[in-house]
């Protein structure tokens, strides 16, 4: 390892994430699967940005892909001058990307693992006929980046503050417990998104356990890791699942 990409390894884990941070690592998701999903009749469900883009855009394919283009670039302009460049640096993608995948073998065999004590098969969740190469690739980083938002950041990060703020008074040790309880909640509210939409299951409890343990995994590496760790790990565990 040159010394360069050394010093920026150890930047890296020493700052760990911030919403600067987790901006300028999740850009590329959301350029990518902008740039797709306008190709294809169906979009990530929790996308709410598409739409208006489109209707920006008066729904022509060049000005949707010109302001796709145009966010981007002005987010990393906008970097640049406030001197964050270095957020950019293809050694911080490298391993946020190396850090996703971990996470999501580890979770993939904690919830199998978890899923096969209760004497469920812990295989994959049961699927239909997935959609193909391109469209499971876009979908899985629309996923990872929107569902992320919608229930990491929503529903968990703001519902906490929310709980939190009804027991003022409550000394740590009930707050952790209702930040667990929150969490349980927040997994299972996850869990059953997925038996809905375009591309819903029919209810199986076997995939709804194995999804919500998913969920609290993903919960986990939000509190302690961060925002662009869960999404680079949700989006690269879906490519994992629906396009290989």
């Amino acid at each position: 390892m040159s010394a360069a990409s050394q010093e920026e390894t150890e930047r890296y884990l020493r700052e760990g994430s911030g919403p600067i941070a987790d901006l300028a690592l999740t850009l590329p998701v959301f350029v990518i699967y902008h740039l797709g999903v306008v190709w294809m009749d169906v979009q990530n469900a929790a996308d709410i940005v598409t739409r208006e883009l489109k209707a920006l855009a008066n729904s022509s394919l060049v000005t949707y892909s010109g302001l796709t283009v145009a966010i981007g670039v002005i987010f990393t302009g906008v970097l640049l001058v406030l001197g964050r460049g270095h957020t950019l640096r293809w050694q911080r993608f490298a391993l946020v990307a190396v850090e996703g995948i971990l996470y999501a073998v580890a979770m993939r065999l904690v919830a199998s693992y978890l899923v096969g004590k209760v004497h469920l098969d812990a295989g994959l969740p049961l699927t239909t006929e997935g959609p193909g190469f391109f469209t499971a690739i876009v979908l899985s980083l629309g996923a990872g980046l929107y569902e992320e938002i919608a229930f990491r950041v929503g529903l968990y990060g703001v519902g906490r503050r929310l709980v939190l703020a009804m027991m003022p008074e409550a000394l740590p040790g009930p707050k952790l417990f209702a930040s667990l309880g929150w969490a349980l909640v927040c997994a299972a509210v996850f869990s059953g998104w997925h038996y809905f939409g375009q591309f819903g299951e029919p209810f199986e409890l076997r995939s709804f356990l194995f999804r919500w343990v998913c969920g609290l995994v993903f919960t986990l590496i939000y509190v302690f890791r961060g925002f662009a760790p869960v999404v680079w790990t949700h989006a690269l565990y879906d490519i994992w699942v629906l396009a290989f």
